[in-house]
């Protein structure tokens, strides 16, 4: 039997640390990530795995992002966006982009986010945990 070796640079694990992800899921079959962090190309796949294993596990009938604890975002993060609106478009669910924050605001605009998804601000989590499964 092999055993594999993963091999991180020193900004690789420093890139790592400044990401984090918290999905909730409630009672009203709603879906909650809440991100954190810098979203690039480093950690963009990993979300994405994430939130589509939760979408498929549970297909819930809206899911919303939460991106009020994200500090950086580059294309990788219209493009997470739109990967899940695609995916959520094929379960009839909605997509809700939640507290994006200033140049994070800009560029989701910018890109047309607001027409393939709903933007919503306000305190998320004290809802959901209201209706937790």
């Amino acid at each position: 039997m092999s055993r594999a070796v993963i091999i991180y640079s020193r900004k690789q694990k420093e890139r790592m640390k400044y990401m984090s992800i918290e999905i909730l899921l409630d009672r009203k079959n709603r879906c909650l990530v809440m991100l954190s962090g810098e979203i690039d190309h480093h950690n963009a796949a990993r979300i994405r795995m994430k939130i589509d294993v939760a979408i498929d596990t549970n297909c819930p009938s809206e899911v919303f992002l939460d991106f009020s604890n994200v500090t950086f975002m580059d294309s990788s993060g219209i493009g997470l966006v739109m990967g899940r609106y695609r995916i959520l478009r094929e379960y009839g669910a909605t997509l809700y982009v939640a507290n994006c924050k200033g140049a994070i605001r800009k560029v989701m605009q910018l890109s047309g986010m607001n027409r393939l998804a709903k933007f919503v601000e306000g305190d998320l989590q004290s809802r959901f945990v209201s209706n937790l499964k």
